[in-house]
């Protein structure tokens, strides 16, 4: 089964400093049709205008996502780091038993384009922890790359859920087959692509359950995140 959740679907709140759009219910947005899909509570694309940003706010037991895809995010936390995420750097941060933290926009001029995901956690209460990966653009293109996983090394961040988390680019006309799972959400972030007969623009998701094939092709120069789930939430 492949579910098609189209971008003027989502729910949406626009609040001067920040342009965000919800996947599922988030704030005051509530759609008990779209609560989650497995593991993924949360999938919100997010603007942030030049200068503005989230001041510091709590969260726990969560396993928080953060993939920029325009611009720049400036990352405190109570942890004692500071960071700054940008485009070839991706962030997931485990708020556990407590976090506190902040994300602006440094830029004086330019907007900050990216993804916010939330993802329910296999344990909870465990000690919070902040990690970063860095990659190179190429390792993007006509391929999918893995940027989280359980248990995994340095190759990728080490998320405690039963998810895997790749990113990449096709030009129009590269194909790639989607690493399979029990389940999983394709995000597409910019383009155009088609997912086996289901054609995709920026915005737009599906949702996928026991697919035994899944091939993804680059309609217009495309950015997509998949999400890949191997186990019902506990």
């Amino acid at each position: 089964m492949i579910q098609i959740r189209k971008s003027d679907e989502r729910g949406h709140a626009n609040h001067g400093w920040l342009d965000s759009y919800h996947s599922f219910s988030f704030g005051h947005y509530y759609d008990p049709e779209h609560m989650n899909w497995r593991y993924l509570r949360v999938l919100n694309e997010d603007r942030i205008a030049a200068g503005a940003g989230f001041p510091t706010h709590p969260h726990d037991n969560m396993e928080i996502f953060s993939y920029v895809t325009e611009g720049a995010l400036e990352h405190k936390d109570s942890l004692g780091n500071t960071a700054r995420v940008h485009p070839g750097r991706a962030q997931l941060m485990r708020a556990g038993t407590g976090i506190t933290h902040s994300e602006y926009n440094p830029s004086e001029e330019d907007p900050t384009h990216l993804f916010q995901v939330w993802i329910l956690p296999a344990k909870r209460n465990q000690p919070p922890r902040y990690q970063e990966l860095d990659f190179s653009p190429d390792e993007l293109d006509g391929r999918l790359k893995l940027l989280a996983a359980p248990g995994s090394n340095s190759d990728a961040m080490d998320i405690d859920q039963d998810v895997r988390i790749y990113a990449g680019r096709l030009g129009a006309g590269e194909k790639v087959s989607l690493p399979r799972g029990e389940y999983g959400w394709l995000q597409v972030l910019s383009g155009q692509v088609r997912l086996n007969e289901h054609p995709l623009d920026a915005g737009d998701a599906a949702g996928v359950e026991n697919e035994s094939d899944l091939t993804l092709e680059g309609v217009k120069s495309a950015e997509v995140l998949w999400f890949s789930m191997d186990h019902q939430p506990r």
